[in-house]
């Protein structure tokens, strides 16, 4: 089992987004969640750092500036998704990685408290 680190430079870019009302409150993750071909889609237009900020995780180890290096993604490439946080915190929940977990949670409770009516 990989071992992650939070990564902050992305939980500072989704509350940013959320700030600004870029956020999908409802969504099936699943259906919304990019694939490997709207990955390398961005990639071609963006950078590594780019990319790295829709990642909630670093993989410990992992080479730089390869699509292993990056875990628990939570947005879309331009919103983020309620439905991508809550499968962020269930899986770093599910795996035990609390901090991980942790950065979900909070975010997931910014995001709430953001966009009630």
């Amino acid at each position: 089992m990989p071992e992650y680190s939070v990564n902050k430079v992305a939980v500072t870019h989704a509350r940013k987004l959320i700030r600004e009302g870029k956020v999908v409150t409802k969504s099936q993750w699943g259906d919304a969640q990019p694939d490997a071909n709207q990955e390398n889609e961005f990639l071609d237009s963006h950078s590594w750092t780019e990319y790295s900020a829709w990642h909630l995780a670093l993989v410990d180890g992992a080479t730089e500036q390869t699509k292993g290096r990056y875990g628990f993604g939570f947005g879309d490439f331009d919103k983020v998704h309620r439905s991508g946080l809550l499968a962020c915190q269930y899986r770093a929940a599910e795996w035990k990685h609390r901090e991980i977990e942790d950065a979900a949670t909070k975010l997931l409770r910014y995001l709430d408290d953001q966009t009630e009516d």
